[in-house]
């Protein structure tokens, strides 16, 4: 077992006995269950809609290179500047070189996945740059000093209490009270002298609009327009999947995202950005550029059977519904993006040997097939990265024996009846003289937490023949 195997289930292990964090967790996840079953009644066809997004998103897989191509030329004809970054390296050294160039001391940033997945904070920070996350739940978390816990909601795991004390201790000459608005308030205090006084914004992308050449950008609550309007240099860090065919395609798109999200219509921001501040306009920035990572995308695209990961919208429904994820938390796995399509797509990205064990965090409840709203079939690809862990030789030697034994005697009837016979014949023995069943090989894991049931005498198969069917 790989280390960071040994830790996910050291974390999972703890945070699923952590009680008070199962409550917040759950408390916040069915609120959100609540608002978003209500936002798909909305919609006239909500299947229809879902339908129209993976096909949408489909389309633009299978043509990234030519619209990516088509929105570069776009980008580049109103002054922007447009860099293909291969890894996550290529592409802190390019948004570095840019603030070096612009003499930049501090950075304003709205939320994005992607700038945590190369780490580029930590980045800045060692060239004397100071940034501020500038979405509030995200600059919770970085006042913690931790990372984000959800993909849309980063400050999921917190309580109102915790906050309020969070404030206290780093914001105090901004903290006028302690209910949602008055924390909300000082948060907007803090942040205003942050936008004035940055002289860069860092942004995602929730989508790039290929015929257009603009870059859609969906937000709650403001932060995002000032952080790419107010400094006088905006970089876009993006995953080349974002790209879409069509503008009109986003009259489906951005209303189910926010619907998978959040169960809003539709966010109270959305954006389009197509350059820097042409002449004769007030406000916008002097420099504009995009950063389109790769950093792995393309081994996903050179998969024909996995390569529908690729549609993935960033809308944290699938989190949402997880139960593993409701049960562990985000902190658990350790990685950027996590439950199921982090699970999905981390052990591809950064290496099955390492990552390869995040594939059997799932139950194969299918709960997040039925939920996202691109139509990924996230069970599907957990199944086919656990089988490329089995071939690539990483999985465990007792594993490997078991299920080679299991598969022997699932292959006949007699073999069945006789490995079950057995298995019942030494688990009682056993038992009979006072082994603890967490002993018993195969059975700890599940009777550490649960009570063993009762060995059965008889067989399901030998009960059915001596009732004749009647239970």
């Amino acid at each position: 077992m790989s280390r960071l195997a040994e830790e996910f289930l050291i974390a999972a292990a703890q945070k699923s006995a952590d009680l008070t964090h199962r409550a917040t967790i759950k408390r916040n996840v069915d609120s959100y269950d609540t608002a978003v079953a209500k936002g798909k009644l909305r919609f006239a066809d909500w299947e229809a809609a879902r339908t129209y997004a993976a096909r949408v998103k489909g389309e633009a897989v299978s043509n990234l290179a030519p619209l990516l191509e088509e929105f570069e030329r776009k980008i580049v004809a109103r002054g922007g500047h447009v860099y293909w970054a291969e890894t996550a390296d290529d592409a802190r050294q390019y948004i570095c070189d840019v603030a070096r160039k612009n003499n930049v001391k501090t950075v304003v940033k709205s939320k994005s996945m992607v700038t945590e997945e190369i780490h580029l904070l930590p980045a800045l920070e060692k060239l004397g740059i100071k940034v501020w996350e500038t979405d509030l739940g995200e600059l919770i978390v970085q006042l913690r000093n931790e990372p984000p816990y959800h993909i849309v909601t980063p400050a999921m795991h917190l309580t109102r209490e915790q906050i309020r004390d969070l404030f206290q201790q780093k914001l105090p000459d901004d903290m006028n009270g302690e209910s949602h608005q008055e924390l909300v308030a000082a948060a907007r205090r803090f942040l205003r002298r942050a936008f004035f006084a940055a002289e860069m914004g860092i942004s995602g992308a929730n989508f790039l609009v290929a015929d257009a050449g603009m870059v859609a950008i969906s937000t709650n609550e403001g932060n995002g327009r000032l952080t790419t309007s107010l400094p006088r240099v905006h970089v876009v860090v993006t995953g080349i999947e974002k790209v879409i065919p069509r503008l009109e395609d986003l009259g489906v798109l951005w209303p189910v995202l926010a619907t998978s999200g959040t169960g809003q219509p539709i966010t109270t921001y959305s954006t389009l950005i197509g350059g820097p501040r042409a002449e004769g306009e007030v406000d916008g920035p002097e420099e504009f550029h995009v950063v389109l990572l790769d950093n792995g995308r393309t081994e996903v695209l050179a998969d024909e059977e996995q390569q529908e990961l690729l549609r993935c919208i960033r809308c944290g429904a699938c989190l949402n519904k997880c139960p593993v994820y409701r049960s562990v938390g985000g902190h658990a796995f350790n990685t950027t993006y996590p439950g199921p399509i982090g699970s999905a797509l981390t052990p591809i990205v950064n290496g099955m040997k390492d990552w390869g064990h995040l594939s059997y965090a799932c139950s194969l409840c299918t709960a997040c097939d039925s939920v996202c709203p691109v139509k990924i079939k996230l069970s599907g690809h957990l199944l086919e990265n656990r089988r490329k862990y089995v071939s690539e030789g990483d999985a465990k030697t007792s594993e490997k024996v078991g299920f080679s034994v299991f598969r022997w005697a699932t292959a006949g009837p007699r073999r069945f009846a006789l490995l079950g016979w057995f298995g019942r014949k030494i688990t009682r023995a056993a038992l009979a003289i006072g082994m603890s069943p967490h002993a018993l090989g195969p059975l700890a894991s599940w009777t550490k937490y649960r009570a063993m049931p009762d060995v059965p005498k008889d067989s399901f198969r030998a009960l059915w023949e001596k009732n004749d069917g009647n239970f």
